[in-house]
């Protein structure tokens, strides 16, 4: 690579993009690399501010910006990604399902470490749709060491940094428990708030049944559920301290393992998760508290799209949401694009 003025580039090969902005019209590459100048490019090229350019000299030791940007796809994608071409040194990967977006965080973080190569990507655990953005990658200078990129080779590994893992098709069971609603004093409107959620993500309520206060009812409720063959068990109601909320000694009865039972999140503090283990299906058990029915975003909102996507959660992952944990209540709920749960 070479410095050159443009008036001297004639009939040399640009090696790198060049950007035209027309503030509220365009921004876009005016020339790519490759192209070879011609007498009237050169007008242009001073036009939009460019007195210099590189042109291209064969080094068997540096990779141009572009290369390097493939190298770094390559160690990103995975399944369900797609990618766009080399645009000004940057490639940029898309999701083709709806699914939940993980990275592998310390090796990427590793990756970032090196000087003049970047990969910034969207939230871990961002549920996503298809055509969602996920990351964006490139080096920072126009050419690069060839042994920098051998060096963010190793760094990265043998896995991809990337991966979503798709929504399951899930049968959803769900048990409302409070005496009120049973002997039917008041109409049960938390339901409906949950198939309306579920719905989102291709489900719906499969199964309901009603349970009073008794923990033995609502313990047989939620077996009653499990053996027929739901993939998942949303409880609601009696969440809280109160003497007449039983759900979490029910959900304990049925032997199913408990991650937590609160949770460093408001809206949700009071929310359990568990998961029913047996003949190798380990099915998620969730003590949804009445925040859900009448709050836009909340915990549920936040653990729900991983429990879909099959990846199970830890009381450590749960205990580190309080940074973020914290719903601003805005007037126009925007969840999940805004800081809640992140």
């Amino acid at each position: 690579m070479r410095e050159v003025r443009v008036q001297d580039a004639v009939g040399m090969m640009l090696c790198h993009d060049i950007t035209e902005i027309v503030r509220g019209e365009r921004k876009g590459a005016r020339f790519r690399k490759g192209d070879v100048i011609r007498a009237e490019d050169v007008e242009v090229l001073l036009r939009i501010g460019k007195e210099h350019i590189y042109v291209w000299e064969d080094d068997e030791n540096m990779l141009h910006e572009n290369d390097a940007a493939v190298i770094l796809r390559d160690l990103c994608r995975s399944d369900y990604m797609t990618a766009s071409e080399p645009k000004e040194g940057k490639i940029e990967l898309t999701s083709t399902v709806d699914g939940v977006f993980e990275v592998r965080e310390d090796a990427l973080n590793a990756v970032n470490d090196i000087t003049d190569v970047m990969i910034a990507t969207i939230a871990q655990h961002y549920p996503v749709k298809a055509g969602t953005k996920l990351a964006g990658m490139r080096v920072i200078p126009l050419v690069i060491d060839k042994s920098t990129m051998e060096k963010v080779r190793e760094t990265a590994g043998s896995e991809p940094l990337l991966r979503i893992l798709p929504y399951r098709k899930m049968k959803v069971g769900v048990v409302t428990t409070g005496s009120e609603v049973f002997h039917g004093r008041i109409k049960d409107t938390f339901t409906p708030v949950i198939d309306s959620k579920l719905r989102a993500f291709g489900l719906q309520v499969d199964e309901h049944r009603l349970s009073d206060d008794g923990t033995e009812h609502t313990r047989a409720a939620i077996e009653e559920l499990l053996a027929l063959g739901m993939d998942m068990v949303l409880c609601t109601g009696g969440m809280s301290v109160d003497p007449d909320d039983r759900t979490p000694a029910a959900i304990r009865a049925t032997g199913a393992r408990v991650v937590t039972y609160g949770a460093p999140v408001l809206p949700g503090a009071m929310f359990l998760l568990a998961y029913y283990e047996k003949d190798g299906r380990s099915v998620p058990i969730m003590g949804l508290p009445g925040c859900v029915m009448y709050s836009p975003a909340t915990i549920f909102d936040i653990i729900m799209p991983r429990v879909i996507a099959g990846s199970e959660w830890t009381r450590r992952e749960i205990t580190r949401l309080g940074i973020g944990g914290l719903c601003m209540e805005c007037k126009v709920c925007h969840y999940p694009v805004c800081p809640f749960g992140k």
